[in-house]
């Protein structure tokens, strides 16, 4: 008899239109076991594809899943690959990504792509199979407490004790992963739970009294945020991830028209504000711009949006910003006052907040007098160009500054989208590479992981069909999750990498030329393995270009073939990212930033003596 409900609740399965977050859906009220208990719940909730690795103890799952109309499944090559590519799709999309691992192993190797998410704030439901409830503990065959190993990567997490519980996790699980500031969400399922009879009833509503993130900001806050406004001189915007995270560009946009405010982006805010916006100063902090971290020195009231003042992007905090007051604007209230103390808190939803700010002013007539400070501004951006073609660089090598403005040059900017690995190359993405859309450009900002990058970038290309996706990729971040070349091929998604090869860690080895007397202690590459040989191996199209001049021509190649494709671009390793913010090293005191005003000559560049250390230690995860 329950065959036959069974049966009936997957043929309406089949008939039933995707579902929208928390819709019941046609299997509520049906007999089911707990693996089909999660499709089911993960058809309520509008999945239409999940990222995963099969194993033992999630075989109950991916059996359920067999018989999913809706839902695709990408098989990954490793399951870091997989959180990985859930990450980019949901950074992407803005739809919560999911991941479908076995026990031990399979859950460890998630972990990397977990903490990745979380740093970055995307929204993600990790499903890890685990061994029966009944030998939990006594480290039977492929059991890891993979809820302990994760606790401080996740915002929340769940381990099934009853099949009772299922549809409720799982609906709590979305609401928690999507709703205030995002972030992974890990469901842990024991075998037997996946394999007990349930009758399934998935709620619309979700009521949790101890989580009710705020949305909406305190009046007085907002009224004396806009005082703040009207008094300064010499505002500055910081634009944030948590930006389009909120969708709350239209509202930026217009605060920033309507008070005369300049922007600087941080490396999560990057196309929140659009490039061509002429208030849009770019990138800020240790590789930002010289006017960037100029204009930071020098204003007078900085507005946080959804940023969290990263290390990277303040410098040495204690001379960060010296004349400034703060207004922080944060979804989450333990971000407001870490690290530098805030005149105005406001905590609240980004779109919901700018939109009260610009209400408010606009009530007051408010017009602004930023002229003479937007003046100073303009002519620190014409003094202290990202490039010039004077600063001396070898006329046979390829330059990457000029390498990633042709890359900008041929992509629709509306119709693609940039994913970094982590490393030289990310920087000069970010310096060079126009974005004009939100969810456009994905990057490690807050982990800074290597082989964060190409699997995302497959990701990204699963949740839009319709864009170009081009990875701009380290040799070394490339090669941490090569294999999932199998997977772009096998899916058929037409995923472009742009290897910039330097057969060298190229970020550390930055680090060692100019901190460490050039002692280049186990940052060599070479040799590389052929990546053109590589892509062939794995079905993809591939080529490599080492003569500046074949350039625009190869990247043309690359964004017009039907499939993926890796295009191989050899450069030297003696290319390093400028400007650049030593580490401990306040804002104003820039190395490498290029001055037309004495000729197009890179300013204080160092001489390392030997043995010399810098006050803070590279990651190691700093690829090239």
């Amino acid at each position: 008899m329950a065959s036959q409900t069974e049966d009936r609740c997957r043929s309406a399965a089949v008939m039933g239109a995707p579902r929208g977050l928390g819709s019941k859906g046609p299997k509520q009220g049906c007999v089911m076991l707990g693996a089909q208990a999660i499709v089911a719940a993960l058809e309520a909730e509008g999945v239409d594809v999940v990222f995963g690795y099969p194993g033992g103890q999630a075989l109950r799952i991916y059996d359920a899943l067999f018989d999913s109309t809706q839902i695709t499944h990408v098989l990954a090559r490793h399951e870091q690959g997989a959180v990985h590519m859930a990450d980019g799709y949901a950074r992407s999309s803005g739809k919560p990504g999911v991941v479908v691992v076995t026990s031990g192993p399979g859950a460890t190797n998630t972990v990397t792509g977990i903490a990745t998410a979380y740093m970055d704030s995307v929204p993600l439901v990790v499903i890890t199979g685990q061994v029966p409830r009944a030998v939990i503990g006594t480290d039977s065959f492929q059991e890891s407490d993979i809820v302990g190993i994760t606790m401080p990567v996740v915002k929340h997490s769940f381990l099934l004790q009853s099949v009772d519980e299922l549809a409720s996790t799982f609906r709590e699980a979305f609401h928690i992963a999507v709703t205030g500031r995002p972030g992974p969400v890990l469901i842990d399922v024991p075998s037997d739970v996946a394999g007990a009879s349930m009758t399934f009833e998935y709620a619309d509503e979700v009521n949790l009294p101890s989580y009710k993130p705020t949305y909406r900001g305190n009046a007085r806050q907002i009224r004396a945020a806009c005082e703040l406004i009207a008094q300064a001189a010499r505002p500055l915007l910081v634009v944030g991830g948590g930006v389009g995270i909120s969708e709350a560009t239209p509202e930026l946009e217009r605060l920033i028209e309507l008070a005369g405010i300049p922007a600087v982006t941080t490396l999560m805010g990057k196309g929140a504000l659009a490039a061509s916006h002429p208030m849009n100063l770019g990138p800020v902090g240790m590789h930002g711009a010289k006017y960037s971290n100029l204009a930071i020195t020098e204003c007078d009231l900085i507005i946080a949006a959804g940023a969290r003042f990263s290390d990277r992007v303040t410098g040495r905090v204690d001379e960060f910003a010296p004349n400034a007051k703060v207004i922080h604007i944060d979804i989450d209230p333990a971000e407001i006052g870490k690290i530098l103390p805030c005149a105005v808190p406001i905590v609240g939803d980004l779109k919901g907040v700018l939109a009260a700010l610009v209400e408010r002013l606009e009530k007051a007539a408010f017009a602004p007098r930023t002229d003479a400070w937007l003046k100073r501004i303009e002519a620190w951006r014409e003094r202290y160009p990202f490039y010039h073609p004077n600063v001396g660089d070898a006329p046979e090598e390829i330059v990457p500054e000029l390498v990633m403005k042709e890359l900008s040059a041929q992509l629709d900017p509306n119709a693609s989208i940039v994913v970094t690995e982590v490393g030289q190359h990310q920087m000069w993405a970010n310096q060079f590479i126009d974005r004009e859309c939100p969810r456009s450009f994905l990057s490690s900002g807050g982990l800074g992981t290597m082989g964060f990058g190409f699997p995302a970038a497959i990701g990204a290309a699963v949740a839009n069909p319709a864009k170009a996706v081009v990875c701009v990729a380290g040799d070394g971040s490339f090669q941490m999750n090569s294999q999932e070349m199998a997977t772009a091929a096998i899916n058929g998604i037409p995923v472009k990498v742009m290897v910039m090869d330097n057969r060298c860690l190229g970020m550390v080895r930055q680090w060692q030329r100019l901190f460490y007397g050039e002692r280049y202690s186990s940052t060599l590459l070479a040799p590389n393995p052929d990546f053109v040989k590589l892509a062939d191996a794995y079905g993809w199209q591939g080529e490599r270009v080492e003569d500046p001049t074949l350039v625009p021509a190869a990247i043309a190649r690359m964004l017009a073939a039907p499939g993926p494709y890796l295009l191989d671009v050899a450069i030297s390793r003696e290319q390093n990212v400028y400007p650049m913010v030593a580490p401990g090293d306040a804002l104003g005191e820039v190395i490498g930033a290029i001055d037309v005003a004495v000729g197009a000559v890179r300013l204080n560049m160092p001489e390392a003596p030997r043995n010399a250390a810098p006050a803070a230690d590279a990651e190691e995860g700093d690829d090239e």
